[in-house]
This record gives structure tokens, C-alpha cells and sequence, in this order.
């Protein structure tokens, strides 16, 4: 059984992570200690499975610890800031380059590692995330989209490893001004965006792109064909989204779901584990998440 699991919290929301990994939970700055093996953790941006503890003796000890278990390291540092860089310009370098997408996600090994002390490293050979401490990066798109809220997608996407393809249908509720649609659209999938308000006159000009001016609460099931894949970034409150979600689950009439659950006030725990309840669904915190959640439900390619 293992000994204990690390989980890393994107920066401000290390109080979310707390509260679901409970009292037993030890902190070190945004990474959170916890006994036994690895938990569900909406919050954690980045899960360090098996962390082994490694004394060492000096900069050069700890570089040579680290290399010995594998080639790829990412430095979350807390503590000994300046020993720790040093450490880290011993070890080989990661590539840091912005993805630009849809390439796909890197597959190479990467472990996390930071000192807990002067004479202590904490080092995880396997982490959830193939990016450094969680957070993807891109080659930004200045030009196209209205908003920057087609990072999130972007990001949701990558670390799915899954796309839509060209020709499939998607629906993407609460869509205006078009952030998401301009995104699904590139991929060359055919996009119904559902809002009461207006798409930009660019993305709704794009290819493959049907706008319809309704609520996107209103829409029911049987009045589209059945969808390939349904997105929400909507603005509401998560126990609103959660019976959207159920009613267009109960349907069966789509295949995949990637949803933005938006937090207004307090954080809402109890409906966000309802939706991670929801079979086949994974719930997470992403990189470009301010306070929200993305909620996924994939069906097996």
C-alpha cells in the first residue's frame, strides 16, 4: 500500500484542495501530503503518485539522486528556493515550449520533485500530468476567437486526448460570443451554438456553424439529431448545469461531454462530487480554470 500521495493545487485554490482531501492533509505551500494512495481530487492540478523522501548531502548529491530514478524532472520549490534552482540546472532540460494546437499532449515520463528541507528531497517518478506542475501552455491565438475562454477548451481537449473530428456534430450551449464554436469549427466539426445572445459575425460566418438564438436550458434532447459531442461554458449555478447534464445523460443522445462548472460565491463540493458521481465522468481543475471546474464524461473511442 502506498505511503503516502502529494497533490498540487493551482495558485488561491489550495483551500478547495484541502477541503477534499480532509484533516490528515499536510501542506507545503500549494502541495498537499496525504496517506494512503491516490484519491479523487477535483482540485489537484497535479497528483504525485508514490513521493519517495531522499536525504542528501549537497546540490550535487541531490542532482545525482534525481538522475539516477530517470531522465525528466519538474521543480515545484517551496522551500530553499535558490538550492533547489540549482539543483534543477544539474538535471537535464524540459522542454517548456508552449504547445501549439491541437498537437497532442507530450507522452515522455515527467516526475516532480521539490525540497522539503535543506537535506530532503521529495521526488515522484510518476505524476498525472505530462506538463511541469500541471499547467499547459499554448501558442496563443490573438486573432481568431472573441475571448480567451478557448484556452480552457483547448486545454480540456489536450489533456483528453481526445478531439472531435472533422464532420462530427457538436453542440455548444451558452456559446455567444463564440470562444468554444471558433475552436470546434477549426477542428472542422459541425457546431449548433445555443444562446439568447448573439455569436461574434465572424464565428458565426465560420464553416460548418448553425447559431440558434434560444436558451440553452430550453433545448431539448429530441430537437437536435443526436450529438457527437456537448460543451457548456456557461454562466449559472453548478446545481442548474448538474440537471442539464442529467437530463441530456438520461437521453442518450450524446456521446461525449466537456462542461464548465462555474463557482459564484462559495465553492459548491457537494454538487461537484454529484457530478463526478455521474458514471463514466472525471472532474478536474484545469490550468486556464479560474474558480470553476471541467467536468468530463467520454465515451471509449
Amino acid at each position: 500500500m502506498s505511503g503516502e500521495t502529494g497533490y498540487l493545487a493551482a495558485g488561491g485554490f489550495e483551500a478547495q484542495l484541502a477541503h477534499e482531501l480532509g484533516s490528515d492533509a499536510v501542506a507545503h505551500g500549494r502541495l498537499l501530503l496525504a496517506p494512503g494512495p491516490p484519491r479523487a481530487a477535483a482540485w489537484a492540478i497535479n497528483t504525485w503518485h508514490d513521493p519517495q523522501r531522499i536525504p542528501i548531502a549537497s546540490i550535487g548529491d541531490g542532482a545525482k539522486a534525481l538522475r539516477a530514478i530517470q531522465r525528466n524532472w519538474a521543480l515545484y520549490s517551496v522551500v530553499h528556493h535558490g538550492r533547489a534552482k540549482l539543483i534543477q540546472e544539474r538535471l537535464p532540460s524540459v522542454s517548456a515550449k508552449p504547445l501549439v494546437f491541437p498537437a497532442e499532449a507530450p507522452t515522455a515520463p515527467l516526475g516532480s520533485w521539490t525540497l522539503l528541507d535543506e537535506g530532503t528531497v521529495l521526488a515522484a517518478r510518476h505524476c498525472s500530468s505530462p506538463f511541469p506542475n500541471g499547467e499547459v501552455r499554448f501558442v496563443e491565438d490573438k486573432e481568431g476567437p472573441p475571448n480567451r475562454a478557448y484556452l480552457k477548451l483547448w486545454e480540456a481537449l489536450t489533456l483528453a486526448r481526445r478531439k472531435p473530428a472533422p464532420g462530427s456534430l457538436c453542440l455548444d450551449l451558452g456559446a455567444s460570443p463564440g470562444g468554444w464554436t471558433w475552436v470546434l469549427a477549426k477542428l472542422g466539426a459541425r457546431v449548433i451554438a445555443v444562446d439568447k445572445a448573439p455569436l461574434d459575425p465572424a464565428i458565426a460566418a465560420m464553416p460548418g456553424v448553425e447559431q440558434r438564438r434560444q436558451s440553452a436550458f430550453a433545448l431539448e434532447p429530441g430537437e437536435v439529431e443526436p450529438i457527437d459531442w456537448l460543451f457548456s461554458d456557461i454562466v449559472c449555478y453548478p446545481e442548474r448545469l448538474l440537471r442539464l447534464a442529467e437530463r441530456w445523460t438520461a437521453s442518450g443522445r450524446v456521446r461525449n461531454f466537456v462542461c464548465t462548472i462555474k463557482f459564484q460565491g462559495e465553492t459548491d463540493h457537494e454538487t461537484a462530487r454529484r457530478f463526478a458521481e455521474i458514471p463514466g465522468s472525471r472532474v478536474m481543475h484545469l490550468h486556464h480554470n479560474k474558480h470553476e471546474l471541467t467536468w468530463f464524461k467520454l465515451q471509449e473511442p
